[in-house]
């Protein structure tokens, strides 16, 4: 197939070109610059901007399917700027899916849209979309994944995939925050011990997109559905910032707190710097205390049964990978 990734230059974005192209797509990128890795892949490339629908629309045009990675992350920011990248971006997607005739639409989306600070012990889809969320990612992330369910018709074949906590080498987000937080001594583990969590490698989080692109189509069993990836191996909270830790050559963290101390602090924390006006993100929030501080894993038997998902790279095997991409510029 002709398949369009946006965010295509992103962690997961480009891992997911690796993928198709390696499984004989034709694959293009639609982000907001270039890339010399996917250059180097044959990937043909379209910079546009993801808020713009002429952008976007000229990027679809000519393709069957579109893989929609390109997302706006993180903790903290402006709520606007999160609504107009992750809702009015996914609407627009959306709607040029619809004007150049794409019937396959895949759509990265997140574990977040059911995690409202609560703990969620190997739930699986049928739980429903948290009612209270602690930051604007997660809560624009969940309406964006409203939207494209919704979407799903006789002419769009929609599915969204709910991939979590993604890491490996070269990860932007979570493996550079563990790392900061640990050497600046910050980091924490918070609230009991025996909370347990889940991540996701990320070739095994692009795998996943591959095998929904190849299964979706109008009519399918998995049209108009939500998938949880992980590696489907759950471990204490500890466990797994150890595992990283030690995979990027720092000793464990020992020190905890309360969840409901670190919570109030980050509470304190975000009205101070909303009433301050400030840019920067603090140095703890609540959508980090509720991921530190809750179980939250979930039962992928629905993407093992319907998708044929499994984690093939274990985490073991990932770890290695991970310790071995790690230099010492990277570690500061």
């Amino acid at each position: 197939m002709r398949v369009l990734v946006t965010g295509g230059g992103g962690f997961l974005g480009a891992a997911v070109c690796a993928s198709l192209t390696e499984a004989g797509h034709e694959v293009s990128s639609f982000a907001r610059s270039l890339h010399a890795e996917l250059a180097s892949l044959g990937v043909q490339q379209y910079r546009g901007d993801l808020r713009d629908l002429q952008d976007v629309s000229a990027a679809v045009s000519g393709h069957e399917a579109v893989v929609h990675c390109a997302a706006k992350a993180g903790a903290w920011g402006p709520e606007r700027e999160y609504r107009e990248v992750n809702v009015l971006g996914t609407e627009n997607v959306i709607r040029a899916c619809r004007e150049h005739g794409v019937r396959r639409l895949v759509h990265t989306s997140s574990p977040s849209v059911v995690h409202g600070g609560e703990d969620l012990d190997g739930v699986d889809e049928s739980v429903p979309y948290a009612t209270r969320f602690p930051a604007a990612y997660p809560r624009t992330k969940a309406e964006a994944e409203r939207i494209v369910l919704a979407a799903n018709s006789p002419e769009l074949a929609t599915v969204a995939l709910r991939p979590h906590l993604i890491w490996g080498p070269g990860d932007p987000h979570f493996v550079p925050r563990v790392i900061a937080a640990a050497k600046s001594g910050r980091l924490r583990l918070v609230g009991p011990a025996d909370k347990r969590i889940d991540t996701v490698y990320v070739d095994n989080a692009a795998e996943a997109h591959l095998l929904a692109l190849e299964r979706l189509e109008p009519g399918s069993p998995i049209a108009g559905r939500a998938y949880f990836i992980t590696q489907d191996n759950p471990q204490s909270t500890e466990d797994t910032l150890a595992a990283l830790l030690w995979a990027v050559g720092l000793p464990p963290v020992t020190r905890r707190v309360p969840h409901g101390l670190a919570k109030g602090v980050a509470s304190v924390l975000e009205f101070t710097y909303r009433a301050l006006r400030l840019r920067a993100e603090p140095p703890l929030t609540r959508l980090v205390t509720d991921h530190l501080g809750t179980a939250h894993w979930f039962d992928i038997s629905a993407a093992r049964r319907d998708l044929g998902y499994f984690p093939r790279i274990s985490s073991t095997r990932g770890l290695v990978r991970l310790r071995l991409s790690i230099t010492e510029p990277e570690l500061g």
